[in-house]
């Protein structure tokens, strides 16, 4: 576990500015010898520092490409152009940065959970990308909603709420109000879906965890994140079909996912379906979690699917 606060050298860091957004984007080389370039599109609730730890595994194996996603990192949200950051939304804009980054090259695409239904949606969207994709990997990713494993009362509440505080004057309330760092550092770790992040973890551990979850929730577009819940909890991936096999790393004790019927809703989805059970015991690994941390959650199959080379 780190025992400091997440950070990437500048480096591998540049700018990122696509339809007047300002955002960033990590760039990682390919080690020597080494050909095959990751699309890296991290989840909810997330910056290029909280999945840093999991470029640098998958860099060990390919170039790295991991972009900020509108409202997410300290990127400048949809809102900001009068745009609703739905999935389509969401999903265009992933697609703007394979046209700005590959091309007409062939690419591997690993999305994690939010992420790989935003990757979902754009390989739906644009089948001329998804030709380009000669690997797609699913880090603890979902298609459908009815893969939450929440109970129905959870999911009404979980569905009013986020639809509530995605409106503009309830997210200024509540990002004022409840998103003061003193609010967060007194009661974050006491919530339902915070509790298990902050199992086994004491002192300094603890507090750099504390210091950055306040920091993601600072940085992140409140409206973004509370719209972007609701769409999670209302979306169906399986209406249109993709004529790509996925490798999908699941976790036997996921926190929010039901892993067989994930399954059986991917098989709808894709042209072929790969399980690559991981040993880890969480969705994922702590936010602090460093590269050795990281890499526990990628099981062999998808370590040798990553150090061929591309065809």
């Amino acid at each position: 576990m780190r025992k400091e606060f997440p950070r990437i050298p500048e480096d591998y860091v540049m700018p990122l500015n696509m339809n007047g957004l300002k955002g960033r984007m990590l760039r990682m080389p390919p080690p020597k010898n080494k050909k095959r370039e990751v699309l890296l599109v991290y989840g909810h609730h997330s910056s290029l520092e909280r999945m840093y730890s999991f470029a640098q595994v998958i860099n060990d194996y390919a170039g790295v490409t991991m972009p900020d996603l509108p409202g997410f990192g300290g990127m400048d949200s949809f809102y900001k152009i009068n745009e609703k950051p739905d999935l389509n939304t969401m999903a265009d804009y992933v697609a703007s940065i394979v046209r700005l980054r590959f091309k007409n090259k062939k690419f591997t695409i690993a999305g994690i959970s939010y992420g790989f239904i935003v990757v979902t949606r754009m390989l739906q969207r644009y089948p001329d990308i998804a030709k380009q994709v000669d690997d797609l990997v699913s880090v603890v990713g979902f298609a459908h909603h009815e893969d939450f494993i929440f109970s129905s009362t959870r999911k009404t509440l979980y569905r009013a709420g986020t639809k509530f505080f995605s409106h503009k004057v309830p997210a200024v309330l509540f990002r004022n109000i409840f998103l003061q760092p003193i609010i967060l550092r007194a009661l974050y770790s006491k919530t339902h879906n915070a509790k298990h992040k902050f199992e086994g973890l004491e002192g300094q551990e603890r507090q750099i965890l504390t210091d950055f979850e306040v920091y993601l929730w600072r940085i992140n577009d409140l409206r973004t994140h509370m719209a972007t819940n609701h769409s999670f909890l209302v979306f169906d991936n399986c209406r249109q079909k993709i004529d790509v096999h996925v490798w999908h790393i699941s976790v036997k004790a996921d926190n929010y996912f039901d892993s067989h019927v994930v399954e059986q809703h991917m098989r709808v989805i894709f042209s072929g379906f790969t399980d690559c059970p991981s040993t880890v015991k969480k969705h994922m690994p702590n936010v602090i979690a460093g590269k050795k941390e990281a890499a526990r959650i990628m099981p062999r199959p998808i370590r040798q699917l990553l150090n061929k080379q591309p065809s």
